[in-house]
């Protein structure tokens, strides 16, 4: 599977820039938010089929950018997968105790992202 709306909710411009552009190389269609409460609102206007959230965000950060997402009837189950440069084991059982679906460690891998996203929105989305 390939394709698909993808919400990346990321506040530095070159990480933004770099997922941006794999994904759309992998031809998924980006949409992008630099801040938790642009996330949130972007997610209900565009019903992504995934978003990639970063955890430390200017405003609400992204679990509490998550829980929002939760709350809302519409978009309420769409897979949200953390984005950190936090890559200790710890830091991974928190991001999933949090209700994210998944977590992708920073450095962003290149070659590995457009398969990892594939996943989490098969995994997020089982009817589909």
């Amino acid at each position: 599977m390939t394709g698909g709306r993808i919400l990346v909710v990321e506040d530095n411009a070159l990480n933004l820039k770099l997922i941006r552009d794999v994904l759309q190389v992998g031809g998924y269609e980006v949409v992008e938010a630099r801040s938790g409460e642009e996330g949130v609102h972007l997610a209900h206007d565009c019903s992504p089929d995934l978003v990639l959230m970063d955890l430390q965000l200017p405003g609400i950060d992204g679990v509490e950018a998550l829980h929002q997402i939760r709350q809302d009837p519409e978009i309420g189950d769409v897979p949200v997968v953390a984005v950190t440069a936090f890559a200790m084991e710890e830091d991974r059982e928190r991001a999933y105790a949090d209700g994210f679906d998944g977590y992708l460690a920073k450095p962003i891998s290149v070659r590995a992202l457009p398969s990892q996203v594939d996943a989490f929105i098969v995994r997020g989305h089982p009817h589909g």
